[in-house]
């Protein structure tokens, strides 16, 4: 008879294999069943350049350094339009005349009366010198004795007369001299230059139309715009929380959303003296940043809106991750050697939209999570790198 403790050992190495075999599809199970890691991004801290910026809260515009609304000093009807929209001109290069045929009959007046008014000069001081010799022989005829003090005197008496004649009719030609000023300055106001090099954007009057000038308080469309486009910048709104970082020459960079792809370097030449309350809850500073080099190849045009990047600080060789790798409170989710993540508290210096500096927290080389907003991504959880994803 079989003692109790061999039959239990029988038994046991009976249904061993069947115990093993269970437990293999138990593991096989939960290998298969079990939930695949999440897939992420991953980037690697590492050393690099990062810049402290500051950008423009609404869309920037490209303006011109001299741009005129020109209108002709005086009203009147346009007798001649010498230009075209899109045409070059010169400085001084007549752009339209004011009919003036009447101011120009005043003119000819004056220099006629100018004409007159010489002749009478001469006449006038020629006959001035004969009475002042007259005079001159008379006192030395009278020192002799040969006539009277009475006669003498009247001699005297009438080359003052004619001298004074002559300065009167002096004093007609200057008269006139002015008379022709004051017309050609009414002729001038009839007439509209360019006050600079530039190209005509637009032109509001037509030939036969009236012109006038823009009466205070009445808006009035002008005559003629005139743009210097050799010179552009971009006028943006900036920030006030960013406005006391923002230096007169501080380097920048210029994009345009009519020229993609492409940023042009810039240089801010002015920081408006006071902030704009236009939004009362975003109130800003405006800001001008000139091109270090205009586009050449671009067709850059007046009125392009632009944004501008302003570097107020930077720091070479320091460690850094991609700005988006950060969770509030300056934390970060750290990808172990295990693959788990594990949630850490770092230390930031500089940073922008695209990088970070971190002081302390990380070691270069660490590789943190990119893709935060992906469901289930959190501290503890195993996780894969996406494969054709290279950590940064």
């Amino acid at each position: 008879m079989i003692s109790s403790p061999h039959r239990e050992q029988n038994l046991l190495l009976k249904y061993l294999p069947y115990l093993a075999v269970l437990l293999l599809l138990a593991v096989a199970a939960w290998y298969f069943a079990r939930p695949a890691p999440l897939l992420v991004q991953l980037a690697k801290a590492e050393r690099g350049m990062v810049e402290a910026t500051a950008s423009n809260t609404r869309a920037g515009t490209v303006k011109a350094c001299r741009r005129a609304k020109l209108a002709p000093p005086a009203g009147g009807q346009i007798a001649h339009l010498l230009v075209k929209k899109g045409q070059r001109v010169k400085a001084n290069q007549v752009l339209l005349e004011l009919w003036n045929d009447d101011l120009a009959a005043q003119e000819r007046l004056a220099r006629e009366q100018l004409s007159t008014a010489q002749t009478q000069e001469q006449q006038a001081c020629v006959q001035a010198d004969l009475a002042e010799k007259e005079a001159n022989r008379a006192r030395q005829l009278k020192e002799k004795g040969f006539i009277s003090t009475e006669a003498a005197d009247q001699r005297i008496s009438s080359a003052k007369v004619s001298r004074a004649g002559c300065e009167v009719a002096r004093s007609q030609v200057d008269q006139s001299r002015s008379r022709i000023a004051v017309a050609k300055a009414s002729l001038e106001r009839m007439v509209l230059r360019a006050p600079f090099d530039g190209v005509v954007a637009d032109i509001s009057g037509e030939l036969g139309e009236y012109a006038t000038p823009s009466p205070p308080g009445i808006l009035t469309l002008p005559a003629i715009d005139l743009i210097d486009d050799r010179c552009m910048f971009v006028s943006a709104p900036i920030d006030e929380a960013d406005a006391a970082n923002i230096k007169v020459g501080q380097v920048a960079r210029i994009t345009l959303d009519a020229i993609k792809g492409k940023s042009f370097a810039g240089k801010v030449k002015r920081i408006a003296p006071y902030v704009l309350e236009l939004e009362k809850q975003a109130r800003t500073v405006e800001v001008e940043v000139e091109f270090v080099e205009p586009p050449n190849d671009e067709n850059l045009l007046v009125g392009y809106s632009a944004d501008v990047e302003i570097v107020h600080n930077s720091r070479a060789n320091v460690l850094r991750i991609p700005t988006q790798t950060l969770l509030e409170g300056k934390r970060v989710l750290y990808y172990r050697a295990d693959g788990v993540l594990e949630e850490r508290t770092v230390t930031s210096g500089l940073a922008n939209w695209e990088q970070t500096e971190i002081t302390a927290g990380l070691n270069e080389g660490d590789q943190v999570v990119m893709s935060l907003d992906r469901a289930g991504v959190k501290a503890g959880v195993r996780v894969q790198p996406e494969i054709g994803k290279p950590v940064k």
